[in-house]
């Protein structure tokens, strides 16, 4: 293949660019490509815009297999694990002039994966209105918080319970995710970071504070500072005379809060000598010019001036940056530190959050499985195969295939596209189940992963992340749910079937609002409502004299918190099943029911209910199916909080395949056991209805 592409490129070719660029950016590159082209007469270069959510699954699928493009742009945190799946390749030649600290963020066991681009990192955007100039240090800044604000304002928001928005903070106390090649995150200097944080979130920054939060209040001149990064420069209020400066210096350090910095860069796809060479010139001066004065990135090249006072601001910020780390490891510390920055929030000292962090960081990064013999698998699998090929080939042989062979024709599409997208895709992941999949090494674990879970090796029995609790969680969540969707369900389809009930057509349309709507829209939607200063939920409770509460801070109220809103969700479905179910009902009954002297709770249990039990019990049943693995709810709501007890096994098992490191196969484990579980709850229900009802 390389030596077809080689020859084509010496008669003339195309280099391909994938990138996820809009606006001015992608009009910058855009504009560089065309520049190229001209030059360089017989090669044409394509820049292809792919949408950022998609790019990153697009590379790692077209890429290794020969399909994929040129040149790509993107983030450098990826290197570590896109170099050892040869996604990424080293880059030839000598480096353009750029940042040191950019240059040292594409650079990993010693060779260079690709030329930096642009630098991104948080910075202060400060309204001028409320605040002449940032504060220079950390005291200054939290000394502010003795100076009086109107109701309403706050001098500081940003997003500091999170792992990349500590930081920061972090650095500037001497602290860091790594000493050396090791994950240290209850280093000394650490614990003095996360005391830090610890101030800054209750003296000086709202509780709770989210993106949007943070956008909201900063636009609405409700906000004197906020930490955050150039992507926010297309979303502030022109209205906001505002300016950005770098941030404070750590009083007790006299070090500078250093953020994370992500580069962005370019990167060969191919092994193309053009391309390198049409890498190597995006990233010089030359193309550096462009990007920044036509789509106002922060380049990473040195040597090229800027008049814009913001851009200034945010290179000055990254000439102080940390390099985000491109070491596996580092994935596998964004939750502890998540959750150890919230427990601060709680409450936590900062040594007890630290301590928790590093033994969290302990369990994800635990040693696989020890790899197993493969052939006793293969032979009961090939015994298993046989059988049921010899059960399948007997009922066939049985079949009246030719006095239902137009029935069979009718029903052969459905069955192939369940066996596509449905059985395959099943048996697919119950195999990789079997498997330990690091970077690009598969090593057959048999029942390791199994046997890990179900006897809560890596952690105590109690933990949120033993299967055991989780599956308690999911159980009562489950049973909750169910019981109020059919107990409001079921109300609210009585109610609306009687007849002096005026605009009976209005309120079902109405009531079915809730269903119709996606469910993780009523997700955010409901997560507002439940914002402990800003939410309306907690408005109303301050006008009934009682306290705000923090719905996310303890296990029972951010429980209810996501019941409430899965209830709003769910209770139509139900209602809808039940108004339909009481059409076929006789009010005859009833009458007759009333006549004898039957109250109306009386004639609902004894006659009502029977009746609807039909078609309300398979509702239920697939009632529970939907709830015991309603993800969006969960994520979206309280995102596990506190401390990951509200996860439910579905949301356990995604967390396990992408924010803890990327173990594919424990996930997959855990998806075969909660097939396990629904299986035998299916066939529980139908030995205690005596039917077969799903």
């Amino acid at each position: 293949m390389f030596v077809g592409w080689f020859a084509a490129s010496a008669l003339g070719a195309e280099i391909s660019l994938w990138h996820a660029y809009r606006g001015d950016e992608r009009a910058a590159l855009e504009a560089l490509c065309s520049r190229w082209s001209v030059e360089h007469a017989g090669t044409q270069v394509l820049p292809i815009y792919v949408p950022n959510e998609a790019l990153a699954s697009k590379i790692e699928s077209a890429v290794p297999h020969g399909n994929g493009p040129d040149l790509f742009v993107f983030g450098h945190d990826r290197i570590g694990d896109w170099s050892a799946l040869g996604i990424v390749r080293p880059i030839p030649g000598d480096p353009p002039d750029v940042l040191p600290s950019a240059l040292a963020a594409v650079t990993w066991k010693g060779a260079r994966w690709g030329w930096p681009l642009a630098v991104k990192s948080v910075a202060v955007f400060y309204n001028r209105a409320l605040i002449e100039a940032p504060p220079a240090t950390t005291d200054a800044l939290l000394a502010l918080a003795d100076q009086p604000l109107p109701a309403g304002q706050f001098w500081l928001v940003q997003e500091i319970g999170k792992a990349y928005h500590a930081g920061p903070w972090m650095h500037g106390t001497g602290g860091g995710v790594f000493e050396g090649d090791v994950v240290h995150l209850d280093s000394p200097a650490n614990i003095e970071g996360y005391r830090l944080v610890q101030r800054i979130a209750r003296e000086i920054v709202p509780p709770e504070p989210s993106g949007a939060l943070v956008t909201q209040l900063f636009n609405e001149g409700r906000a004197a500072m906020a930490i955050t990064g150039p992507w926010f420069l297309g979303e502030v209020n022109p209205a906001i005379d505002y300016a950005v400066a770098p941030l404070p210096a750590v009083s007790s350090t006299g070090l500078p809060a250093a953020p994370y910095l992500t580069v962005e860069a370019v990167f060969l796809g191919r092994d193309n000598p053009d391309a390198a060479a049409l890498a190597a010139w995006l990233a010089g001066p030359e193309g550096a010019r462009v990007r920044q004065d036509v789509g106002r990135q922060v380049v990473a090249a040195t040597g090229v001036p800027t008049s814009d006072p913001v851009l200034a601001a945010f290179r000055a910020q990254a000439e102080l940056a940390v390099a985000m780390p491109v070491r596996p490891e580092m994935a596998r510390t964004w939750e502890p530190v998540d959750r150890a920055l919230k427990r601060l929030v709680r409450g936590a000292t900062p040594e007890e959050a630290a301590a928790e962090a590093q033994r969290q960081y302990r369990v994800l990064s635990r040693p696989p499985p020890p790899a197993a013999n493969p052939a006793g698998w293969l032979l009961g699998a090939g015994v298993l195969g046989a059988v049921g090929l010899a059960l399948g080939g007997r009922a066939v042989w049985r079949a009246p295939i030719r006095k239902w062979l137009w029935a069979y024709a009718w029903v052969a599409p459905a069955f192939l596209a369940m066996l596509l997208l449905t059985v395959l895709p099943f048996a697919v992941g119950a195999a990789v189940s079997l498997f330990e999949v690091q970077e690009s090494t598969w090593t057959f674990v048999g029942a390791g992963h199994f046997l890990d879970i179900l006897l809560a090796r890596d952690f105590p029995l109690g933990s949120p992340l033993s299967f055991w609790t989780t599956l308690v969680v999911t159980i009562g969540w489950t049973i909750a749910n169910v019981g109020l969707h059919v107990a409001i369900g079921v109300a609210l389809a009585l109610l609306l079937r009687e007849p002096w009930i005026r605009l009976r057509g209005v309120f079902r349309a109405v009531l079915i609002l809730p269903w119709a709507i996606p469910s993780y829209i009523t997700a955010l939607v409901w997560k507002n409502l439940f914002h402990q200063q800003f939410g309306a939920i907690n408005a109303l409770l301050a006008l009934l004299g009682a306290e705000p509460v923090s719905w996310f801070g303890s296990f029972s109220t951010a429980f209810a918190a996501n019941l409430c809103t899965n209830t709003w969700l769910g209770f139509p479905f139900m209602m809808v099943v039940t108004l339909g179910a009481l059409q076929a009902i006789p009010r005859d009954l009833e009458e007759a029911a009333e006549v004898d002297g039957a109250n109306a709770f009386q004639r609902f249990r004894h006659v009502t209910l029977p009746l609807l039990a039909p078609a309300l019990l398979p509702a239920v049943i697939l009632g529970s199916v939907w709830t015991f693995n309603m993800f969006n709810i969960i994520f979206l709501v309280s995102g596990g909080e506190p401390d990951g007890s509200t996860e439910i096994l579905i949301s356990q098992a995604y967390r396990w395949a992408f924010t803890r490191g990327h173990h594919y196969g424990y996930a997959s484990a855990y998806a075969v056991l909660i097939f396990a579980v629904l299986v035998g709850y299916s066939r529980l229900t139908n030995a205690l209805t005596g039917r077969k009802v799903v």
